[in-house]
Parts: C-alpha cells; sequence; structure tokens
C-alpha cells in the first residue's frame, strides 16, 4: 500500500493529511461507496480503515459495546420495536 503523508494541518480536535492512494485502492474505494445504500463520504471511510488497522494491531483501544437497555416494564407502549417507523415520524 502507498500512502504518502504530505502535510498535517493541525485543527482544535483533528489533523488533516494529505494521502496519495495507488488507482488500485482508489478504485476499491470507490466500488465500496457506490454499494453503500447511503454512500459515506470519503473521509469516513477512510477514518473507519485507519480506526479498524490500528485497533487490530494494538495501537488504538476497541470501542465499547453499543449496550441497549430496555425500558422498563410497563413503559406504555408494546410494540415500538415493530412499529418505530410510525413513532419516529409522529411530532
Amino acid at each position: 500500500m502507498f500512502i504518502m503523508l504530505t502535510k498535517w494541518c493541525y485543527n482544535t480536535r483533528m489533523k488533516r493529511a494529505t494521502v496519495t492512494i495507488p488507482d488500485d485502492l482508489a478504485k476499491a474505494v470507490e466500488s465500496y461507496v457506490r454499494a453503500q445504500e447511503a454512500p459515506p463520504a470519503l473521509t469516513a471511510v477512510v477514518q473507519a480503515a485507519l480506526r479498524q488497522y490500528l485497533t487490530d494491531r494494538g495501537y488504538l483501544r476497541a470501542r465499547g459495546r453499543l449496550r441497549i437497555k430496555p425500558a422498563p416494564r410497563g413503559s406504555g407502549r408494546h410494540d415500538v420495536s415493530q412499529a418505530h417507523d410510525r413513532y419516529l415520524a409522529a411530532p
């Protein structure tokens, strides 16, 4: 993989880098983005790939799993998991 970091620009929370990638990798990324129902931004794809790469090699801690707790019994609605679109669309 050919990556050339040509410049680091400092922001308050992030760094910006100019990255050069070979044609085969660029085509693969473009194919991936086009195949998604909601195409992600290139920045999101690169950040996810870099996060996974560094996590797999022990340089970044894995994020905790999302844990959703059910509502207490008797919360009032019994069909939210099936009719969620109706509830989200309601004013």
